[in-house]
C-alpha cells in the first residue's frame, strides 16, 4: 500500500508544488521543493490570458464533448443495458458476445478507421468528430447489464404492468431509481475518458478553436522546440492543474454511488 500511495501521490505532489514556482524557478530547482516567488494566482491568470484566452476556449470544448459524449453514452449505455438485462429475444446471446468482443478492442485501434469513415462525410475537424465516436461505450452497456440484472427485481416489474404502467413509464419512475448507482459509476467512467481523451482529438482536429485541454495543453508543450522557442512549461503544468479539478471534485461528491455501483453483481445470492 505505501508503495501504491507514493506511486499515486508523487506526481501529484510534484504537479502541485511545480505550478506554484515561476518559469525560471521551475527550471532552477528541485521538483519536490519549492523555489522562488510563490506564483500560483499569477500562474492561474497568465494560463486563462495566454494566446487571447485560448485556455478558456479549450476547456470549454473539453466541456461540450463531456457533456454530449459522456452524457450521450451513460444514456445509451443505461437503455440499452436494462433492455438487455430484462428482455429476452432472439441473437440476445449474439449481442452480448459482441459487446464482450468490443471491451477487448482498445480505442487506439478505431481511431484510424473512425478517421477515414468520419473523413469521407466531411466531419473531421468538427465537434461532431469528438461527441459520435465517445457516444459508444461498451464497458458501460456491460457495467448496467450486470447492475440491472442484479438491481432490479423481475418481480417489481411485473407488480408494475399489473398496474397498467407502460414499458417506457416503468423504466423512467422504476428501473432508472434502483439503477442510480450504476449510472454514476457508467458516468463517472465515461466523464473520465471523454475529458482525458487525446487520441481520436489529435487526428480529429486541425483548428485549434476546437481543440480540447488534452491537446491544447501539449501544443503549448510543443512550443519549447524548434527555432526561437519559448517554454511555458510553468503554464503548461498549471493547466495540467486546473485540468484535473473537475475530475476530483467529481469523484468525491460521487464516491458514495460508483463504489457501490462497482460492486454490484459481485456477491450471487
Amino acid at each position: 500500500m505505501a508503495v501504491y500511495l507514493a506511486y499515486t501521490l508523487v506526481p501529484l505532489a510534484w504537479l502541485l508544488i511545480s505550478a506554484t514556482k515561476t518559469q525560471q524557478a521551475l527550471l532552477s530547482t528541485p521538483g519536490l521543493s519549492f523555489g522562488g516567488p510563490f506564483a500560483l494566482f499569477d500562474n492561474i491568470v497568465q494560463t486563462f490570458t495566454h494566446d487571447n484566452g485560448i485556455f478558456l476556449r479549450w476547456l470549454g470544448n473539453t466541456l461540450l464533448y463531456v457533456v454530449l459524449g459522456a452524457g450521450g453514452a451513460t444514456a445509451l449505455a443505461t437503455a440499452a443495458g436494462y433492455g438487455l438485462a430484462k428482455y429476452r429475444f432472439r441473437g440476445r446471446n449474439a449481442v452480448f458476445a459482441v459487446v464482450l468482443g468490443a471491451i477487448a478492442i482498445p480505442g487506439t485501434a478505431l481511431a484510424v478507421p473512425t478517421f477515414l469513415l468520419f473523413s469521407d462525410l466531411g466531419l473531421t475537424n468538427t465537434p461532431w468528430a469528438i461527441i459520435i465516436p465517445s457516444l459508444v461505450s461498451p464497458f458501460g452497456l456491460y457495467l448496467v447489464w450486470v447492475y440491472a440484472a442484479e438491481a432490479v427485481p423481475d418481480e417489481l416489474l411485473e407488480a408494475a404492468r399489473l398496474d397498467g404502467a407502460g414499458e417506457v413509464r416503468i423504466f423512467l419512475t422504476v428501473a432508472l431509481r434502483l439503477l442510480a448507482p450504476g449510472i454514476v459509476t457508467v458516468a463517472l467512467f465515461a466523464v473520465v475518458s471523454t475529458w482525458n481523451n487525446y487520441f481520436l482529438p489529435l487526428i480529429m482536429l486541425s483548428d485549434p478553436d476546437w481543440y480540447p485541454l488534452t491537446v491544447g495543453l501539449n501544443q503549448w508543450s510543443a512550443q519549447a522546440f524548434g527555432v526561437g522557442a519559448q517554454p511555458i512549461y510553468h503554464l503548461v503544468i498549471t493547466g495540467s492543474v486546473i485540468t484535473i479539478v473537475p475530475l476530483v471534485v467529481a469523484f468525491l461528491l460521487l464516491q458514495r454511488f460508483w463504489q457501490s455501483g462497482l460492486s454490484a453483481g459481485g456477491v450471487k445470492q
